[in-house]
């Protein structure tokens, strides 16, 4: 009988190899960004969960554990031992302890022995060990024994002649599943079956790049006559009264000398009048381009003098890197290649739509010359860490190429470890996403913009999934030089308070721009502009005037210091309210030691009273009562009903914060629990 053609066809295709029988298969490693593309953040000092779903062929039980090392120091691997928590799901902790670039991998393999230990427990329930069963452990052993060390297998080989022994049947099986036997096994590695996942990424900074208050100011503004810049030894003066506020970070405009052609007047007008101080974010003219000072500031050495002083009073200076420059910067006569130009030889603006930028050239970075300008780009950033910037905020990173941003952080983290990269790019969800995960330490959000219950829930939400929270950090700024939000138009001090109350306990990073702290809120009409802005005059205030709310300022930033739960983004949780004009939240901290619940009006205008949904019995443990410290007041009240009433805005408190403790001690004024 002649074969069908499907059959000789089959004859005559060539067998594909079979692989080798791994016998263990590792599947959905976490945290992984991109499954493994690009890196997970972590603080030094910040526990690491690493969990994977690991199985085995058939009835084969296996091991496993977690490698990690610092690839900075080129350290020997560290193992930790990952136990299965659930079905099939493994997971083990590490602690990065130094700043840098961590890699992990998990390895797995068959448990000879936990797959032997596992059917004599069951053939034991049964009743139907024998001596041949016994055996078969001991031989298990020996095997192991080989990959021990000697001490161990010596103690091992005892182990097994107690299987192999005389003794009772009952007191062998008991000998065989002895805890003390699995653990001494279970370090001992077995190269049966061993399967190995890929090595993921962790980048570990410091505190500041997950939790800080920023503070923006035009140093050119701080002095007490309106027609000239202030200069770096009048903007010190300012320095005591920031950081008195609580604030950590005082962020600078650039600083650099400011072009002339197609500069921008008041209001951002042009043609610019002579004595018009134009917008920092030109930068480059005839004295000088990123490596230098505006001459109305002062010098470098003026800056470096700025820079300690700051330091004295316990800030720390962040600088705006912009990878631009004006028409007069000495790079376009320099380097005319670096610049993109339109069909008649001319430069084009720098946009970011709708907006265009009349006075400022973008840079080639896609061009044939990008290696010249990524290496020199580094350079700026390198000159500027020399002189005691460690924050940069870099100015619209969306609209330079990716690839760029991943090169420039990856190799300054990688030599200053304790650099700190903001990411200001006001774009679509993806691409402000996938900044974050090219290497950005923070980034900005939309919480300018999100104002009701609705847009904020749904908003942090989303920010605070886990995927997301494994890479992108936001920094919640209440307004910008750029950005006067609308609710703040009014000049109602209950939304200035709202907005700031919202921000330093929504977020573990928040930031405001001076001239907020006194509810400045002039805007050119049907605009978010200020009426009066820096970015293109200098200007003069009266920082004690009436109605300022710089000590709120403080005391929320007091309240951050003292609460580790309000020091980073995970941990947060909405409540239901029954009036959609408060909104009520609660975050706890990593080690569930420290818990904060706070309500806040979103409508300054009108008193609001609601009933509020609180897991009471979830914090109060067996007594379903809890203690709860207003932070904001001195009053120490105890809560035993789920619902909370609660009466916000004029004429009463625009919001509540409260510090959430189990009853049965007291807490002090800082809201910390004080055992009895």
């Amino acid at each position: 009988m002649k074969p069908t053609p499907d059959a000789a066809e089959a004859r005559r295709t060539p067998r594909l190899p079979a692989p080798a029988p791994l016998g263990v298969v590792i599947a959905r490693v976490s945290p992984a960004v991109d499954a493994g593309r690009f890196p997970v953040k972590r603080i030094v000092g910040e526990p690491l969960q690493v969990s994977a779903d690991i199985i085995g062929d058939g009835p084969n039980r296996v091991a496993a554990r977690l490698s990690y090392r610092s690839r900075a120091a080129r350290a020997e691997w560290q193992d930790v031992v990952m136990r299965e928590t659930d079905d099939d799901r493994w997971t083990a902790v590490f602690t990065p302890l130094t700043l840098g670039s961590y890699e992990f991998t998990v390895t797995a393999w068959i448990d000879r022995f936990a797959t032997w230990r596992h059917a004599l427990t069951e053939r034991a329930t049964a009743g139907r060990v024998d001596d041949r069963d016994l055996a078969d452990g001991a031989l298990c052993i020996r095997r192991l024994m080989l990959d021990a060390a000697p001490g161990t297998a010596a103690w091992l080989d005892a182990q097994a002649q107690r299987l192999e022994g005389a003794a009772p049947i009952d007191v062998r099986i008991a000998a065989a599943l002895d805890e003390t036997l699995q653990r001494r096994l279970a370090d001992v590695r077995s190269p049966d079956g061993i399967a190995r996942s890929g090595a993921f990424e962790v980048v570990v900074e410091r505190q500041r790049a997950r939790f800080g208050a920023w503070y923006e100011m035009f140093p050119r503004s701080a002095g007490t006559d309106p027609t000239r810049s202030a200069t770096f030894e009048e903007a010190a003066a300012r320095l005591p009264d920031i950081a008195g506020m609580g604030f950590d970070v005082l962020y600078l405009p650039p600083i650099h000398p400011i072009g002339l052609t197609d500069r921008k007047g008041r209001h951002g007008r042009r043609p610019a009048r002579a004595e018009d101080p134009g917008s920092p974010w030109a930068v480059g003219s005839a004295e000088g381009g990123h490596f230098d000072i505006e001459p109305g500031l002062g010098t470098l050495e003026d800056f470096d003098r700025f820079v300690a002083r700051a330091r004295e009073v316990g800030l720390e200076v962040a600088l705006d890197l912009a990878v631009h420059c004006s028409p007069d910067h000495p790079y376009v006569r320099e380097h005319p290649e670096w610049f993109p130009r339109h069909a008649d030889g001319s430069l084009r603006h720098a946009e970011n739509p709708p907006k265009q930028y009349a006075d400022i050239r973008p840079l080639l970075l896609d061009g044939p010359h990008w290696q010249s300008l990524y290496d020199e780009t580094r350079r700026i950033v390198e000159f500027w860490i020399g002189h005691g910037v460690t924050i940069f905020r870099a100015d619209n990173p969306h609209t330079k190429p990716f690839a760029f941003w991943e090169w420039l952080l990856t190799g300054v983290r990688r030599d200053h470890p304790d650099v700190v990269f903001l990411s200001e790019a006001f774009t679509r969800p993806t691409i402000m996403r996938h900044l974050a995960k090219l290497g950005f330490s923070q980034s900005y959000t939309y919480f300018m913009w999100r104002t009701t219950k609705r847009e904020l829930v749904s908003y942090f939400e989303e920010l605070t999934r886990p995927d997301v929270q494994e890479y992108f950090r936001p920094n919640l700024f209440v307004n910008t030089p750029d950005v006067l939000p609308a609710g703040l138009q009014t000049g109602a001090r209950e939304a200035f308070e709202a907005r700031l109350i919202l921000a330093a306990t929504l977020g573990a990073t928040y930031g405001l721009y001076s001239g907020f702290e006194l509810c400045e809120h002039e805007a050119v009409p049907g605009t978010e502009d200020y009426l009066h802005s820096e970015k293109f005059e200098c200007r003069t205030r009266n920082w004690k005037r009436p109605g300022h709310i710089k000590g709120l300022v403080a005391t929320l930033n007091e309240i951050r210091r003292a609460h580790p739960a309000l020091q980073g983004d995970r941990g947060l949780r909405f409540h239901d309210t029954d009036d959609d004009h408060i909104l009520c939240y609660s975050k706890r901290s990593p080690d569930g030691t420290d818990l904060v619940v706070v309500a806040v009006s979103l409508d300054p205008t009108r008193p609001h009273s609601a009933a509020v949904e609180l897991p009471i019995e979830e914090w109060g443990g067996p007594a379903g009562r809890v203690r709860a410290r207003d932070l904001l007041g001195d009053a120490d009240t105890v809560w035993s009903d789920r619902r909370l009433a609660l009466a916000l805005g004029p004429g009463h408190h625009v919001a509540r914060i409260w510090h959430v403790a189990p009853a049965g001690g007291h807490l002090d004024r800082s809201g910390r629990k004080v055992l009895q």
